[in-house]
């Protein structure tokens, strides 16, 4: 059947297609010095604070944490979070342009050979369109997005990941069924919105998510290094085998 067959990739941004989170990281302090603030996210707090979905939603969140008295989230504080953010995004892209950022071992040859081989690629992601361009830009060239045929971002799908609403989504703009695409994470959260969405997901952990759990994942793997689009479609094959209810004899 068609849907049997493997027809598109999706892939995660930050920590699956680069190891994006140290600059990020950096990011976020940088805006914080900017503002005022004399807060510092070190490597340990960063990766807990990943468990946060989304730039905004994790300054709040932190500054819940350090401010318990921080009840009424008002226009003020939500101007504040997003003028940090906007400084954040600004000292990321400059980041990325310097070179702190490069993708992730066998990621650019996998969407070449995919491209190549006229396969849909797309992209779903909590991250902001910004973030996205400044990586792809500087990593791929300035014609990067045709290799990718949906992007949907943190500006098209608000509710972030754990929830599925991104590869739900990036699945109706594809008009494809789960069943037809493979999904590439990096984080528990995003395996959680992958799998949430029928998708069967490939991890590539990273320094930050190494210690998540990736229960339910098809395959979780170091990088993508060695991995070839005969692996992609024997690894499909085989979810759809294990999703196939057992037929009595």
């Amino acid at each position: 059947m068609e849907n049997d067959t493997l027809q598109a990739l999706i892939f995660d941004v930050d920590g699956t297609l680069a190891d994006t989170e140290s600059a990020h990281c950096a990011a976020f302090n940088q805006a914080f010095a900017e503002v005022g603030k004399v807060w510092v996210w070190d490597e340990a707090l960063y990766t807990r604070l990943l468990e946060i979905s989304g730039g905004k939603e994790r300054i709040l969140h932190y500054w819940r944490e350090v401010a318990p008295e921080l009840r009424d989230i008002g226009d003020g504080v939500r101007d504040t979070v997003a003028r940090i953010h906007e400084l954040k995004t600004a000292a990321y892209e400059r980041a990325v342009q310097e070179g702190a950022v490069a993708l992730r071992p066998g990621v650019l040859r996998l969407i070449e050979s995919a491209h190549q081989a006229g396969m849909q690629l797309a992209i779903a992601t909590t991250t902001s369109p910004v973030n996205i361009a400044a990586l792809l830009r500087k990593a791929i060239g300035s014609d990067w997005s045709h290799y990718f045929i949906v992007i949907e971002d943190a500006s098209t799908a608000p509710h972030k990941k754990p929830h599925p609403q991104v590869y739900l989504q990036t699945l109706k703009r594809l008009r494809l069924p789960a069943s037809a695409c493979l999904a590439f994470e990096d984080s528990s959260n995003g395996l959680r919105a992958a799998t949430g969405a029928g998708l069967a997901t490939i991890v590539t952990p990273n320094s930050f998510t190494a210690h998540h759990d990736f229960s339910g994942a098809l395959r979780v793997l170091p990088d993508l290094s060695e991995v070839t689009l005969g692996h992609l479609h024997d690894w499909h094959a085989e979810s759809i085998a294990r999703a196939k209810p057992a037929i009595a004899h």
